[in-house]
């Protein structure tokens, strides 16, 4: 005859289920944990982009206070900045200079929950991203855009890039906000990924799946290797230049962009970053 289960073996199902905090970042010190995060340099360019990433505080820095924006314990900040005639040390040339943060050789994983709470400044042509990418070949190594924002603030997408199903991808949706909730105010931006699927959830609800048996359409499932956490900021280029057409000033970013990068207003703000597995 079955039996009732105890307050202890309910118990211990449910701390079965728990989940283990493996990487988290709140912010809260005075400088960024170099043990956590790494600065990319612009060598190799994409997607015709209008930015060069270096390394130096003036693009990526930590706020606390007032200036975290509501915040809790502080706030990372990532802000391009104008730099006309910037030349990186390979020789290419550039008019603004921005950051790309990423966990490359120091918080690597694979399988869990990676989500972050972002605030973002609203302009066309800006370009702010959180998302995951693996080792080797692209874009045979994966790549998980948990989100992209290119500069219509009542959305933000998510988007899935491997062997066969890359660029135009056919796996890449939006969520759309609510007046007065769009991107300019807090969201959470995570995605759950396990051995065959990839959950999207802002907020706390599901907006979007890609699972195994979809990419196997186009080509190899991308997602059983470690994965790194990338937070960047770039400006105009290929995505946004499809949103809003603009070609003058710049490729993908029209003169009212330019100006809230020249006065230091376009910014994403990260509350904190956090990644958990089941036990």
């Amino acid at each position: 005859m079955p039996t009732t289960p105890s307050f202890a073996q309910k118990k211990k199902s449910t701390l079965k289920t728990a989940e283990k905090v493996i990487f988290f970042d709140d912010f809260s010190e005075k400088k960024l944990d170099r043990s956590k995060w790494g600065a990319e340099i612009t060598g190799q360019h994409n997607n015709n982009e209008l930015q060069a990433y270096i390394d130096t505080n003036t693009t990526a820095f930590l706020v606390n206070g007032a200036a975290a924006e509501g915040a809790k314990n502080g706030a990372l900040v990532i802000r391009p900045q104008s730099m006309p005639g910037f030349k990186t040390k390979d020789g290419q040339n550039f008019d603004f200079i921005s950051a790309r943060l990423t966990t490359e050789n120091k918080f690597e994983f694979t399988y869990g929950k990676a989500e972050a709470r972002i605030k973002l400044t609203d302009g066309a042509g800006l370009w702010p991203a959180w998302w995951m990418l693996g080792k080797g070949a692209w874009p045979e190594c994966g790549e998980i855009d948990i989100m992209e924002y290119v500069g219509e603030k009542d959305w933000a997408s998510a988007a899935v890039h491997g062997p066969g199903y890359f660029g135009e991808t056919p796996f890449v949706n939006r969520q759309y906000f609510t007046a007065g909730n769009d991107v300019t105010q807090w969201h959470t931006y995570a995605v759950e990924w396990t051995p065959d699927a990839l959950n999207f959830i802002y907020d706390g609800k599901l907006m979007f799946r890609v699972n195994k048996k979809m990419t196997n359409h186009y080509g190899k499932w991308a997602f059983d290797t470690k994965k790194y956490l990338i937070l960047n900021y770039a400006l105009g280029g290929a995505y946004p230049v499809k949103i809003n057409g603009v070609t003058s000033p710049y490729n993908g970013m029209p003169a009212s962009s330019v100006n809230l990068v020249k006065n230091g207003e376009a910014k994403m703000l990260v509350d904190w970053v956090r990644v958990t597995q089941k036990e």
